[in-house]
Order: C-alpha cells, then sequence, then structure tokens
C-alpha cells in the first residue's frame, strides 16, 4: 500500500489588519506535494475549517515564486484542491501515515489552538506515524498535547520560522507572538540554521521539522526517509 500524507494548510486571509494580506506560502506545500507525488505517495489537504486556503502574496511574486509554485498555479486541478479543502473531521487518522504543517503567518492564528487539528496529530502520532511541519508550521504543534497530558514537543528537537528570520522580514511588528519563544516556553529544544533563510531541518524520531520556505523539500526528503524511501 502507499503511504498517505495529510498536508495542512490555513484558512487565514490576514494579519490582524485586514489590509495586510497573507495566507499559504505555496512552496511550502508544493515542494512536499510534488516530492511525495515523485514517491507514489497519496495526499489530501485539510484545513482547520475546510474550503478555501487563501495565499500570501509575497510568495507569488520574483524571486520567491519557483517553477513548483508557478506550475500549481497554472494548474485548476491544484488550485482546486486549494479551494475545496477537507476539515479535521472528515479525516480518518488511521488512514494516514504523516501530517506536514504548511505555514505562512496566516498559520499564527488558526493552528495553534484547533481542537481537530490537534486530534488529528495526536492519533497519527499515538499510533506510529510522522508528525511534520515547516517554517511558520511548527504553531500548530505548539498546543498538541498527548493521551497522557503531556505536550508533543516538551523535551524534542525542533525548528522553524527564527525571530530573526521575523525581524529581516519586518513583520517582527505584525505578528501575534513570538512562536520561537513559545515553542521553547513548551520544552522543546529549537535550534535553527547559522544564517537567516538557510534550508535547515531537524529530525527527532518520527517528529520532523524544517525552518523556513526553502527548508520544504528538504524537510518533505526526510519525511520520505522516516516512512522508509529514499
Amino acid at each position: 500500500m502507499p503511504k498517505r500524507i495529510i498536508h495542512v494548510v490555513t484558512n487565514v486571509a490576514h494579519y490582524d489588519d485586514p489590509g495586510e494580506p497573507t495566507g499559504l506560502w505555496l512552496s511550502e506545500l508544493t515542494h512536499a506535494w510534488d516530492h511525495f507525488e515523485a514517491q507514489g505517495y497519496e495526499q489530501v489537504i485539510v484545513s482547520p475549517k475546510g474550503g478555501r486556503s487563501p495565499l500570501e502574496p509575497r510568495a507569488l511574486k520574483w524571486p520567491l515564486l519557483d517553477a513548483s509554485a508557478r506550475a500549481w498555479l497554472d494548474d485548476p486541478k491544484r488550485m482546486n484542491m486549494l479551494a475545496t479543502t477537507l476539515r479535521p473531521d472528515e479525516v480518518d487518522p488511521a488512514q494516514f501515515d504523516a501530517i506536514y504543517f504548511t505555514g505562512g503567518h496566516a498559520v499564527m492564528w488558526d493552528f495553534p489552538d484547533d481542537p481537530g487539528l490537534q486530534a488529528l496529530t495526536r492519533a497519527i502520532w499515538e499510533q506510529g506515524g510522522v508528525v511534520a511541519s515547516v517554517c511558520h508550521g511548527y504553531c500548530g504543534l505548539l498546543n498538541v498535547t498527548l493521551s497522557d497530558g503531556t505536550n508533543l514537543v516538551t523535551g524534542k528537537d525542533v525548528t522553524g520560522f527564527a525571530w530573526t528570520e521575523e525581524v529581516v522580514a519586518g513583520v517582527a511588528s505584525h505578528v501575534p507572538y513570538n512562536a520561537e519563544a513559545e515553542m521553547k516556553k513548551r520544552g522543546a529544544h529549537y535550534q535553527k540554521a547559522l544564517l537567516p533563510f538557510l534550508p535547515y531541518a531537524r529530525v527527532d524520531g518520527r517528529l520532523i521539522t524544517g525552518q523556513n520556505p526553502f527548508s520544504a523539500k528538504l524537510t518533505a526528503e526526510k519525511i520520505v526517509m522516516a516512512l522508509g524511501g529514499r
């Protein structure tokens, strides 16, 4: 049977200020999806509310809009998947081997406290599956507790979008919290690359995390390895 993976995307379209748009950082989805597709994996896309996942405008401009993301934009079938995402309660975690949280600043609002996403993540982890994230996607792991009451990330090696990267990107004053600091508060061993925006990923058993948008393919490669592929 082919491996099966859940991709998690956001439903949020703007920062606290409605005039500041945000959304899914498209390449963080496409790089992973394309790599998994080449392995023959089956994939679905889930969002907290289901339905449309808006796109982060900054990721759709040169030089950030690469061939992978552009191919999705030009493919009506793929774009329809982002317009008709599933709700967490429409997915049976027992049928999946991994869950992968994509990023974009938008996820800072709708990922951390969504009970459906937490339930999916807990179930996949406790059945021996892989839990993964890239960039701001690690916000979806902040408040996941296991059946014994412990936090999933406590004591684990984790990476994700660094506070220095928020500052360099010029959005530190617009985000609702410091995700790096929040991860550390939960007892995670947060680590990052020596310089901002370099590809970087951490593997702690079945927990796999990537630091920034340029880490999506690297993170996907490590997920494949954890699932027994190459």
